[in-house]
């Protein structure tokens, strides 16, 4: 059977060692944590997630969701009382600002906690994990009296809450969209229509469910100009805050998936179900978008946590199970034959999932705390540069880390071999709740697109800009050390290829925009790869500085964390040269053929 264990260690090095969060007091709920109140948490956090959460993971995904013929559903058994021991814990309101219930600490503290708790059990921490989607959106666009009508029931995780955009005609193209909101003499709206695809759309661990939904107002205008957001909840609210009667909104059924089927992913039909504008009119999508960002930081989030749960799962096996001998004589005399993690072919699997995953914590966390500074920090022009930099890097975030997410679920499969292929070891199940990873909150295509279309040019290029800048700077001051040059060479390599395939879109993007659309994925990857060696570099930096401090205690670990950066850029940063010629190819053979040759 499967086994987890939170890395708190690496959490902890990426939180004081690499980012040194204590340098950030400054900011609002940074002085609360103490590197002992963040090692409290982190522990607390993984012994909920080992304990409470994981042990209903693999018997979830057998027993899924039940829809009945009232419309409601059942989850699997077991996830409501590890839900309300979640909720209880004050897990949802970590970094939720006090005056609404929250604990007010920092949002990268929440992401450390989220990766424990996705890997523990991806399907059920959706519930609260749409809820505090739904509550960033609330708390920047809602009036007052929303705010105090929602938030504290969301935040204390007796109500919960959901993000309502694809229709059966329209996923990705919003401006298609069809669910019509009729205005009423009260100021409320009527809404009808149905959504598709909505996770956490009907459970049984909440007293209610606030939908955020997206609709069009009648006689607004068409395309995305013309759509707003509404709060449409399972309940609607009385003026004392006690729940009044049922809103005519309803599960009409779940959906049949690959995976994750431990969360209600459901069909909702909107019949005339009173809603209420949230921001301004026609302007859903800028409210929505809250929601979005928050969302795919959090599927980023995701891609890690599945990757970090197969890998420790792979490793366990490739330990045990004895296959063949060494190719450098046996390793295991005593027995008929040796374990299979001595083999070149097996380590080149595990080393390659291990610096992704490694790298990619620490990439999550930088921007989370890209994410903190935005929002708290005092200085304008010092917010502005991490806005900057946190809807750069959303993007590559979210495409980058489900890309290899699910490709690094299935290479621990295959260290299993077919032992992989059944479910008993619940390997099959981390590659099938690793795939939506890279399909919802916006295809990664849609991601890569985004990236090039759009964050490239922005502001002038501010943001692209600044990241190289910062990552040359980098290089620049270590190049002189002689325990940084064999980091800063190869890192400073990749930089030059990401700068290259930037100038190359410049110079061949804007007349032939197919171009850009042909390069965008292998750009998203380079940039990914670039920014993860960053982030390498970083780390082998602060595990020098923890050697040369003589910190015995630690030593084995961050030798392991140098063999690892170095295996990162010797074995998988080079790819940057390979993701940089199929850039410079263009989109000519892409596009030749007709449509009628496919």
């Amino acid at each position: 059977m499967p086994v987890y264990k939170a890395p708190v260690n690496d959490t902890l090095f990426v939180l004081n060692d690499v980012l040194g969060l204590e340098r950030y007091n400054n900011l609002p709920g940074y002085a609360d944590a103490t590197p002992d109140m963040i090692e409290a948490i982190v522990g607390e956090a993984a012994k909920v997630s080992e304990e409470v959460l994981f042990p209903l993971n693999y018997s979830g995904d057998q027993e899924g969701c039940v829809r009945h013929d009232d419309g409601t559903v059942s989850t699997p058994k077991g996830f409501k009382e590890a839900y309300r021991a979640y909720r209880e814990g004050g897990w949802l309101g970590l970094a939720v600002p006090e005056e609404f219930g929250g604990q007010g600490l920092p949002y990268v503290l929440h992401c450390a906690v989220g990766e424990y708790t996705s890997a523990a059990n991806m399907s059920l921490m959706m519930y609260p994990g749409l809820t505090q989607g739904a509550i960033a959106a609330i708390l920047v666009h809602g009036t007052d009296a929303q705010k105090k009508t929602y938030l504290p029931k969301m935040v204390e995780g007796t109500w919960s809450g959901t993000m309502n955009l694809t229709e059966p005609h329209c996923g990705t193209d919003l401006g298609l969209l069809r669910t019509k909101a009729v205005p009423q003499p009260d100021g409320s709206y009527k809404i009808s229509g149905q959504k598709i695809f909505i996770s956490a759309g009907e459970h049984d661990m909440t007293d209610n469910i606030v939908h955020l939904v997206l609709a069009r107002i009648e006689g607004a205008p068409e395309g995305t100009k013309g759509i707003s957001l509404f709060i449409v909840p399972k309940f609607l609210v009385r003026e004392d805050g006690s729940l009044g009667d049922r809103n005519p909104v309803s599960c009409g059924a779940i959906e049949h998936k690959m995976g994750i089927h431990g969360n209600a992913t459901c069909v909702m039909n909107y019949d005339e179900a009173t809603g209420f504008l949230i921001g301004a009119e026609n302007k859903g999508l800028n409210a929505m978008f809250v929601m979005m960002n928050e969302a795919r930081l959090g599927v980023g989030l995701q891609g890690l946590a599945i990757a970090e749960i197969a890998y420790q799962n792979a490793a366990n096996y490739a330990r045990e199970r004895i296959q063949g001998r060494s190719l450098s004589g046996p390793k295991a005399p005593d027995k008929k034959a040796d374990p299979i993690i001595v083999h070149p072919d097996i380590r080149r699997t595990m080393m390659t999932i291990r610096a992704f995953n490694e790298a990619g914590r620490a990439f999550l966390l930088w921007t989370a705390l890209k994410s903190d500074i935005a929002h708290r920090s005092p200085d304008e022009k010092e917010r502005q540069a991490a806005d900057d930099i946190l809807g750069l890097a959303t993007p590559i975030l979210k495409g980058v880390m489900t890309d290899k997410g699910f490709e690094h679920a299935v290479m621990a499969q295959q260290v299993f071999g077919g032992h992989g292929y059944i479910e008993e070891h619940g390997m099959s199940q981390y590659v099938r709740d690793a795939r939506i990873t890279m399909i919802y909150e916006g295809a990664n295509g849609i991601q890569a697109l985004d990236l090039v279309g759009r964050k490239l040019a922005l502001n002038g290029g501010r943001a692209v800009m600044a990241l190289f800048k910062e990552i040359g700077d980098f290089c620049e001051e270590n190049r002189s050390d002689e325990q940084m040059a064999f980091f800063t060479k190869h890192l400073k390599k990749g930089l030059n290829d990401v700068q290259t395939a930037t100038m190359w879109f410049m110079q061949n993007a804007m007349a032939k925009p197919d171009n850009a659309g042909a390069g965008s994925t292998d750009y998203m990857h380079l940039f990914g790869l670039v920014v993860l060696g960053y982030m390498w570099a970083k780390m082998a930096k602060a595990a020098q500085a923890g050697l040369a401090a003589a910190d015995s205690a630690r030593e084995d670990y961050l030798k392991n964390k140098l063999v690892t950066a170095r295996f990162y850029m010797e074995r998988i940063m080079p790819e940057t040269a390979l993701r940089k010629a199929r850039i410079e190819t263009g989109a000519d053979t892409m596009m030749e053929l007709a449509a009628e040759a496919f």
